[in-house]
């Protein structure tokens, strides 16, 4: 072995600390309120298709530091600004961690109860009012039962791919005013990256995964009637039958991507797609190096060709754990006043659109009326592995293009955590008629400020 020559070394990145995992069922009961798609005629669950969990990791250097809290949640999106504001004000106070130190991650089901303050009139509210309590409890009381089992051990990780993504912005087939809508586009190359983590404690039995990976969850919509996580349900199934240790997702940079085949009721689809990221998260663990061993080159044998022997070493992880929050001043678009949307949506007659204007109102609510927005960048580093992300659904070009500025790092992006807004699409994109587009309250140019903002902050972390 060359101790001298790091090129003739081959490891996994690594974090090496502290670490508590514990999981909570979080599923709402049949009949709350559970409308998510405008196209839908329906507004309550009237099943459960596979039960809705809570997962919570807690990352800490010594015993004594403060630790990295991350909240795994089958939850789609929060209806207003407002609403999540309150809930993790009241989270980081019962749990007394810092707001940078706390993650509450969604999976973006667009199967499980909206994420909102119950109104009145809409069916199912009261089931949802109570369930928002419940969830909020569970919440706190998952943190304290990870961080009551913690123990010594590693994350590792590891690159893989999946082929479950697709674009969804298709040229419209039937020439409709030159729109782009959301579905399968085979023209375009998804960005198929997967990243796994491997937890394990010092015997080396792995404690848990994490799967990072950008696709939505849009398989199961209008016709589906069940509570469900979608395709994630199955993919844990699928990797924690194996591993028999908690399987978490993390959620990439998915605003343009999604399966192929999407939009049905039938939830045998959503487990197909959860099965198909199973297991490549499990080829991807599978072709891992035993946990805290490099391979390094030994020496060349001569046989038939002069063959180069590589053998396994014992490493020390990077012990170092850092959360920081930085803020983009993204320009917002010139949308009507939150009232003057209210009015709109109260004389609306078409369902469909009323949901929009719905949606638009209280995204405008929580925004204000103000020409920017300052969004707030995560950023933690485990190690060697950089964590970042924001609430708002960046397309997948913000992870390919970070990835590129840091080609010797490990980068995880996720979409959609602490809190969510609207999309992140690119400059180029606003000249089309796209929903992400005019869904969005961000204006042309926030997705490269995102980006640039989101360099600067991997910087920073890798300084120290």
């Amino acid at each position: 072995m060359n101790d001298h020559d790091d090129s003739l070394k081959w490891q996994h990145p690594s974090f090496q600390g502290w670490m508590g995992v514990a999981r909570t069922d979080i599923t709402p009961p049949v009949g709350v309120y559970s409308r998510n798609w405008g196209a839908a005629d329906h507004d309550t669950a009237q099943s459960i298709h596979r039960p809705l969990t809570l997962t919570a990791l807690v990352l800490q250097s010594t015993p004594q530091e403060t630790p990295l809290v991350l909240l795994d949640a089958d939850l789609g999106w929060w209806k207003t600004p407002a609403t999540f504001h309150r809930f993790i004000s009241d989270l980081r106070s019962a749990l007394a961690v810092d707001t940078p130190q706390l993650l509450f991650a969604l999976s973006h089901t667009h199967a499980g109860p909206p994420l909102m303050d119950a109104e009145e009139n809409l069916p199912g509210s009261e089931l949802l009012h109570d369930w928002m309590i419940h969830l909020h409890a569970a919440a706190v009381n998952v943190v304290r039962a990870a961080r009551n089992q913690m123990f010594a051990g590693r994350l590792d990780w590891h690159r893989g791919h999946c082929s479950l993504a697709s674009n969804r912005d298709l040229p419209d087939p039937e020439g409709i005013h030159r729109r782009t809508i959301c579905g399968f586009n085979p023209q375009i190359a998804a960005d198929e990256t997967l990243y796994v983590g491997r937890l394990v404690d010092q015997s080396g039995e792995i404690r848990a995964t994490l799967t990072n990976y950008a696709c939505h969850p849009t398989t199961l919509a209008w016709d589906n009637l069940a509570i469900s996580p979608d395709y994630v349900g199955a993919m844990r199934e699928t990797i924690e039958d194996f591993t028999k240790a908690p399987a978490i997702f993390l959620l990439g940079a998915c605003g343009d991507l999604a399966p192929r085949y999407q939009y049905v009721g039938d939830t045998a689809v959503a487990d197909r797609h959860g099965r198909c990221l199973g297991y490549a998260t499990l080829a991807t663990l599978l072709a891992m190096e035993p946990p805290g061993q490099l391979l390094a080159y030994r020496s060349t044998v001569e046989s038939g060709a002069p063959l180069a022997v590589w053998q396994h070493h014992v490493f020390e992880g990077s012990r170092c754990l850092q959360a920081a929050l930085k803020h983009a001043a993204v320009p917002l678009k010139n949308w009507p006043s939150a009232d003057q949307l209210e009015m709109e949506r109260a004389s609306c007659t078409d369902r469909a659109i009323e949901e929009r204007l719905r949606r638009k109102r209280d995204i405008r609510r929580g925004l204000g009326d103000g020409q920017t927005y300052p969004l707030p960048i995560y950023i933690w580093r485990l190690g060697d592995v950089v964590l970042v992300g924001c609430c708002a659904e960046p397309y997948s070009i913000l992870q390919r293009e970070l990835r590129q500025r840091f080609r010797e790092k490990t980068i995880l992006v996720m979409n959609l955590i602490n809190g969510s807004i609207g999309y992140l699409p690119p400059a180029s994109l606003y000249e089309t008629d796209v929903y992400p587009v005019w869904q969005t309250p961000f204006d042309r140019g926030s997705l490269e400020l995102v980006v640039d903002t989101m360099t600067e902050a991997i910087h920073h972390v890798l300084k120290d």
